[in-house]
């Protein structure tokens, strides 16, 4: 099986902590070129730092501090970089954190315009500017962390059940058009990971439902076959398999990584 990256570049989306930074380390053990992103710079330069000590002396990484909240403003930065660095991108994981939990009857109409934005649109401008380097190459992969809720809406997760439908619809789309030139385009749906994102859902459900942590990690946990929550190293592990040419002809799949929680097939 043929996981070697070498040479490839990769550009990872919200890479500076949990899934997006396990996803930036599996990649560089198999030998792509890692390009972080991120807002925090200082957690950015640690990544940078973290990468140093799994990688081969001929791998090059970079990274790019974004506020994915303004595409327009990503777009910016991204055509500066590629400039700046020449570079042609291989391989583009879109990982963006998700909007603040909550009923849909509650959401107000600008949380779904700005999570479209820092989900949808971000992935549809980079996936224009890199996708002309990918085709030249002959090689691509398009990976989108989204949600098991684009299969099984989510309770109390409204805007993001929402938007997170939208990019798998998006995703499809776009692996049929350009599965011809040798990109594919897959998402990769995480269950409950351990991230900053899993303790906000948790620390939220605390505050609706009276109850500890412990009782609501308990009822989280019901629902997992497997009886415990997942590791961003464990969603990391698909996402490299994807990106890998061993995966070449799997194109505009949805992947659950999340212990069998999801209830359709």
């Amino acid at each position: 099986m043929n996981l070697d990256l070498t040479g490839k570049n990769a550009f990872v989306g919200g890479s500076s902590k949990g899934i997006g930074k396990a996803v930036a380390m599996e990649l560089a053990k198999l030998g792509a070129n890692i390009t972080l992103v991120g807002r925090d710079e200082t957690a950015l330069v640690q990544g940078l730092i973290d990468l140093s000590f799994i990688s081969k002396g001929e791998q090059r990484h970079d990274s790019l501090a974004v506020d994915f909240s303004n595409h327009e403003k990503v777009r910016s930065a991204v055509q500066k970089h590629l400039k700046k660095t020449g570079k042609t991108f291989h391989i583009l994981v879109n990982n963006t954190g998700g909007p603040a939990s909550g009923k849909i009857m509650e959401a107000q109409e600008e949380e779904f315009v700005k999570t479209f934005e820092a989900h949808l649109l971000n992935n549809h401008l980079l996936t224009k500017l890199f996708a002309e380097g990918m085709k030249h190459d002959g090689y691509g992969r398009i990976i989108n962390i989204i949600s098991t809720s684009v299969k099984q809406p989510l309770v109390n997760l409204g805007v993001s059940n929402t938007i997170r439908a939208a990019v798998a619809n998006w995703s499809k789309t776009m692996a049929n058009e350009l599965g011809a030139f040798g990109i594919t385009v897959n998402n990769v749906l995480p269950g409950a990971t351990e991230t900053e994102r899993l303790k906000s859902i948790i620390a939220n459900r605390v505050d609706k439902t009276g109850w500890d942590s412990e009782m609501v990690k308990e009822e989280m946990l019901r629902e997992i076959p497997m009886k415990r929550f997942g590791k961003p190293e464990e969603i990391a592990a698909a996402v490299a398999f994807l990106a890998s040419p061993a995966a070449a002809y799997i194109n505009g799949i949805n992947v659950p990584v999340d212990g069998g929680r999801t209830g359709s097939l």
